[in-house]
């Protein structure tokens, strides 16, 4: 496992981190998934001790996952060693069965003494804004609350989970500022959008987390269209038939047959992908199973520039696929 320094902060996270959404199992708001469907308490136990065994230091979480479930289990797996760095998140609530997002002061300080029982810690090391907007930003209740909390020594450094499409108003809001330490952004070889934000942020000194490496399975290759996904997985209304098509046909033209020059499997190419991004400090894969650690963290090259301009040129139009997954939520 190779590591990179998290922009000016001293933590030098592994490159491939642990996505920690789906161990926190199936969970619903109304009638709602916002989970990846039902997971056993020992797989999930199994998977993060694999990680460990992997070289991977770097875990990230939220609140919502599972409402603590999976902070819970973090906490009681790996959390008491010295050697791990968590990251959680704040901000997105479940009020009568609605989600509500919550960047009042009073909530985060609450919710970060919750969060801190769940991971059995004293302190938080990067404590993240969970996709709040500009109009949170300008409210400033939420800055002031994550500067009380780094102060307090109850979080060591905090940045913001940026949205998953329009990624850049927030990043520019807090950079502008010198505010934060990190960024947490989807970035992969389907959703390019926050290129652009990678550039701005690395260069003024901000460590860069990439969520969503794999686009919900779709970048593993093992999708159909006729894939079916439990009701109790989101996936079940945000990977269509269509999306999954398009995405087939495009990566099996273009991208799938330079990860076979390779030699490498379509995991390991779109992690390299990321990776060959130096802005990038971590790429937070989900997993739920020690042998997906294996598969995550292995097989991972460098991608040379002509790799990375015919994935990234213009002829691609990524963005007509990206524009199918913005309708889905």
């Amino acid at each position: 496992m190779n590591y990179r320094k998290f922009g000016k902060t001293d933590l030098q996270v592994s490159e491939i981190g642990f996505g920690a959404w789906a161990i926190g199992g199936a969970a619903k708001v109304g009638s709602m998934p916002i989970g990846w469907g039902n997971t056993n308490d020992e797989e999930s136990e199994r998977a993060l001790l694999s990680s460990i065994d992997a070289g991977i230091n770097f875990f990230d979480t939220a609140d919502f996952y599972g409402f603590g479930h999976s902070e819970e289990l973090i906490g009681r797996v790996i959390s008491h060693r010295k050697d791990v760095i968590i990251a959680t998140k704040v901000g997105h609530r479940n009020i009568n069965e609605k989600i509500v997002f919550d960047y009042s002061g009073d909530y985060i300080r609450a919710a970060c003494e919750e969060s801190l029982r769940r991971l059995k810690r004293e302190t938080i090391d990067y404590y993240q804004l969970h996709t709040a907007r500009l109009e949170h930003l300008h409210n400033g209740e939420c800055i002031t609350a994550m500067e009380d909390l780094k102060r307090s020594g109850k979080i060591r450094y905090w940045g913001l989970s940026l949205n998953t499409f329009h990624p850049q108003p927030e990043a520019e809001y807090l950079i502008d500022r010198k505010l934060g330490d990190g960024f947490q952004l989807v970035f992969n070889i389907i959703n390019q959008r926050a290129s652009e934000v990678l550039k701005l942020a690395s260069g003024a000194g901000y460590g860069i987390i990439a969520r969503m490496p794999l686009q919900f399975g779709l970048l593993t290759g093992k999708f159909k269209p006729d894939a079916k996904f439990d009701a109790s997985d989101h996936r079940s209304f945000r990977l269509t038939a269509e999306i999954i098509q398009v995405a087939n046909k495009k990566l099996n033209d273009a991208v799938w047959p330079i990860a076979h020059q390779l030699q490498i499997n379509e995991t390991s190419m779109a992690l390299s992908y990321i990776l060959s991004h130096p802005e990038i400090s971590t790429a937070i894969p989900g997993i739920r199973t020690a042998d997906q650690v294996q598969l995550n963290t292995i097989g991972l090259k460098q991608l040379n520039a002509d790799v990375i301009r015919g994935i990234e040129h213009p002829e691609m139009k990524w963005n007509q696929l990206v524009e199918l997954l913005e309708k889905q939520g």
